[in-house]
């Protein structure tokens, strides 16, 4: 794990980046005090939704659907004319508001 101070870490961040996106990791120190790590952004895979679902499903958090997703669902709603500020003024009044 490379250590650097912030405003060495400022001045050279494209620099630490690149090295983070390599695998390594770097620790940012502020005043001497470690602040703050750098480290790879790591990747989820299905799995590990799969895992979660399936611990929070358990838990008795949330309840796995059987069905799939209806097309209705998926149609794409009404367009909008204007901006939407005035459209949802227009609505607001012809509610009676």
């Amino acid at each position: 794990m490379k250590i650097a101070n912030l405003a060495r870490a400022k001045d050279d961040l494209s620099r630490y980046v690149e090295y983070v996106r390599r695998g390594g990791k770097v620790r940012i120190l502020v005043r001497g005090v470690p602040a703050a790590d750098l480290v790879p952004v790591r990747q989820p895979s299905p799995t590990d939704d799969d895992a979660e679902l399936a611990e929070l499903e358990r838990l008795g958090i949330l309840r796995r659907g059987s069905g799939g997703v209806s097309r209705e669902l998926l149609k794409p709603g009404p367009r909008l004319r204007g901006k939407p500020s005035s459209v949802t003024i227009r609505e607001e009044r012809d509610k009676g508001w």
